[in-house]
């Protein structure tokens, strides 16, 4: 599978601490890659650097071969973000949340196809029509990620996704990440969560202090074997 995502040399220096320290990664177009790391460890600096939120102090990040700083709106068009917290409006419904966000995004759709996008999403269709204030967490990452699909990106970036979603939720949103996967999208994920990582991922970076330590296969190890490695590098 081509590339899509790669860091090369990335660096993100404030004053006298270093958030990220020569990054370098590449990550295949289909992959789940999963970072672990406690907090400050870089996983969110990445996230923002691959966004363009942040310019790197060396080095730079690519998407789809076209390096990231220099030419934001051009790989803005193939990425979307769904942070810890998804800050959508609360007083519309969740088709109106997702019908808005696409027009922004310059995509105009029918009510059918937003509906069919949500329901892609894994949200209930009778949730539709309901304010989003009255959404769980879980609701509004689907919408999050029905918006994803409707922008037609290719890499989404998520930060912290499982954070707060009960099991069952984290299950259902664990399903989609993996049919986002197979029908060729990209992912790439801040965590802590170790053993949902195991069960999502296909690779596994673990962070300290801004450098990547290790990267392993999650085919190759089971999540008692990545939290033992995971404390030994903490």
């Amino acid at each position: 599978m081509p590339v899509i995502l790669e860091a090369v040399q990335l660096t993100k220096q404030y004053q006298e601490y270093t958030a990220l320290r020569q990054l370098s990664l590449s990550i295949d177009t289909g992959e789940i890659f999963c970072l672990l790391g406690q907090n400050g460890a870089g996983k969110t600096t990445t996230i923002n650097l691959f966004l363009g939120f942040l310019e790197a102090s060396e080095g730079k990040a690519l998407i789809n071969g076209i390096e990231v700083r220099p030419n934001s709106n051009a790989t803005r068009q193939h990425i979307a973000y769904i942070p810890e917290v998804v800050q959508l409006y609360g007083n519309l419904s969740g088709i109106e949340n997702l019908d808005f966000f696409s027009r922004l995004a310059g995509f105009t759709y029918s009510k059918q196809e937003l509906a069919a996008f949500l329901q892609k999403a894994g949200l209930q269709q009778e949730a539709n029509s309901k304010r989003l204030a009255a959404y769980s967490k879980g609701m509004r990452q689907k919408v999050a990620i029905a918006i994803a699909l409707a922008k037609n990106a290719t890499v989404i970036f998520m930060d912290e996704p499982t954070s707060g979603l009960d099991p069952r939720a984290t299950a259902e949103f664990t399903a989609i990440c993996k049919e986002l996967a197979a029908a060729g999208k990209t992912i790439f994920m801040a965590t802590h969560d170790i053993f949902n990582a195991v069960n999502l991922g296909s690779r596994i970076g673990i962070m300290k202090q801004g450098s990547l330590v290790h990267t392993v296969h999650t085919s190759g190890i089971s999540a008692t074997e990545l939290q033992q490695l995971y404390l030994e590098t903490i």
